[in-house]
């Protein structure tokens, strides 16, 4: 029996241990000989009487347990969690009228036929409506039940958009073999609750799997929920070592408190979906000013690629390191703040997935000991920002090439352009800055984020004077 359902045991020794009992005592040469005060009760017949009433209690109880600890998934499991309670309450009234009736009729002799009769009426007829209006309300759910699940299909990021995600995930593109590896169409359907959260509404794809809109109903609270899914993985010991990591990774992450990173509120696994919940975002992913004609001016840039400097520091310093910095993953607000995005994420998507359904990160934006497979620590992610800056600055990727492996040995190998090649408006700073980033050798790039965002911020100054 599965861990989830261990609680159905006790319930059910005890409904079997009271039916057994009650015939087993009443054949008690003891039990023969006693009479009930004040009831027309033999030993026997109250013994028996009583056995049947506290099975009949046990089961209603055992029904009221199970309307609280069976999933509302929104499916099959939403319909059964509310209607196992009226359905039960039905069957108890039904037979307790035949227990009744059968060992207990010197009892509604003394209460009188008419009354036991309304009493019966008024039982059946409202657990009967109760049973119809459960069911009426929650046909959606017993629909949901048996709909075949969708074939889900990439989407694109949305930008400026209030009704949904505004772009908090870049969506797989097949077409371009420099922007993402994975591109497999995994077969989802929208949950009713995930948690504590109740799903609004599919918003788009992510680093992890698909990402919903959701709602705290208990403080009205609306959230982005990213998930994952576990059923896919058929191996337990990988099963438990990736929900090992899933956890830990979330935690870590939501030990961060800081301006610039979304912050992470929950995370938590339902039916097989292991989901995180995280701050809302609405604004647009620097993405949306990665080639031109639609590139930032150079202080706005600066300024902005110190501030991810700054958080990633931050990060590093708590022990997190990002993994998959890239455009599409720093949002700048409507209030134009700077919020980095999907921190560890990459790492647990890619620890989840079998050999049919991989998932690798965004090679672009890789550094060179990624790449080689090698220990990462947070002078990775100041290569990958190295490379963010390379493009919000020119447009263009410092390293391209035909195919994946050609980008990838290009990143290990490969000196990336002079960015004065490409915007010779640009001050010698800038260029020294980018080439540091971008130091194949982890001894010659900067050691600490908190140092690239020193010496973008004097850049900026030196613009200024």
């Amino acid at each position: 029996m599965p861990k989830s359902w261990t609680w159905v045991a006790p319930y059910t020794f005890a409904i079997v241990a009271v039916l057994l009992a009650g015939p087993l005592l009443s054949s008690l040469a003891l039990v023969q000989s006693v009479l009930v005060p004040y009831l027309p009760f033999s030993g026997p017949h109250a013994i028996r009487l009583v056995a049947n009433l506290l099975a009949l209690a046990i089961l209603w109880i055992f029904a009221f347990t199970a309307s609280l600890k069976i999933p509302d998934n929104g499916r099959g499991s939403s319909f059964l969690r509310n209607l196992v309670l009226p359905l039960t309450t039905l069957i108890v009234v039904l037979f307790a009228n035949k227990v009744l009736r059968t060992v207990g009729l010197p009892l509604i002799e003394q209460m009188g036929s008419s009354r036991f009769a309304w009493g019966y009426a008024i039982g059946l007829i409202g657990s009967g409506l109760w049973l119809t209006a459960a069911w009426i309300m929650n046909r959606s759910s017993l629909r949901e039940a048996f709909a075949p699940p969708i074939q889900t299909r990439h989407k694109e990021a949305r930008a400026h958009s209030k009704d949904e995600d505004s772009g908090q995930e870049e969506a797989a593109d097949s077409s371009d073999p420099t922007s993402t590896v994975a591109t497999t169409t995994i077969s989802s359907y929208t949950p009713g609750m995930l948690g504590r959260y109740k799903v609004l509404k599919e918003l788009g794809r992510g680093a992890m799997g698909l990402v919903y809109l959701g709602k705290d109903p208990t403080i009205q609270r609306f959230v982005a929920i990213k998930t994952m899914r576990l059923d896919q993985i058929d191996n337990d010991d990988k099963l438990e070592e990736v929900k090992a990591r899933f956890f830990r990774e979330a935690e870590s992450t939501g030990r961060l408190s800081h301006p610039n990173i979304v912050t992470i509120y929950d995370a938590g696994e339902e039916d097989h979906l292991g989901y995180i919940a995280m701050e809302l975002i609405e604004g647009t992913p620097l993405k949306q000013w990665a080639r031109k004609p639609n590139l930032m001016p150079v202080d706005e840039v600066l300024l902005t690629v110190a501030t991810v400097a700054d958080a990633l520091d931050y990060a590093h310093q708590q022990g997190v390191v990002h993994r998959d910095i890239k455009p599409a993953n720093i949002m700048l607000t409507k209030e134009r703040v700077v919020k980095v995005m999907d921190f560890g994420i990459a790492k647990m998507a890619s620890s989840s997935k079998t050999q049919t359904n991989i998932v690798m990160g965004t090679p672009t934006y890789m550094s060179p000991e990624q790449i080689a497979g090698k220990k990462v620590d947070g002078r990775s992610d100041i290569f990958s920002l190295g490379i963010v800056l390379f493009e919000l600055l020119t447009g263009q990727l410092p390293f391209t090439a035909d195919n994946l492996s050609a980008v990838l040995f290009s990143i290990a190998h490969h000196p990336h352009p002079a960015i004065q090649s490409l915007r010779p408006d640009l001050p010698p700073m800038v260029q020294e800055i980018v080439d540091r980033a971008l130091q194949k050798e982890l001894p010659h790039r900067y050691r600490r984020a908190d140092e690239f965002a020193s010496e973008l911020r004097a850049c900026l100054q030196s613009l200024a004077a």
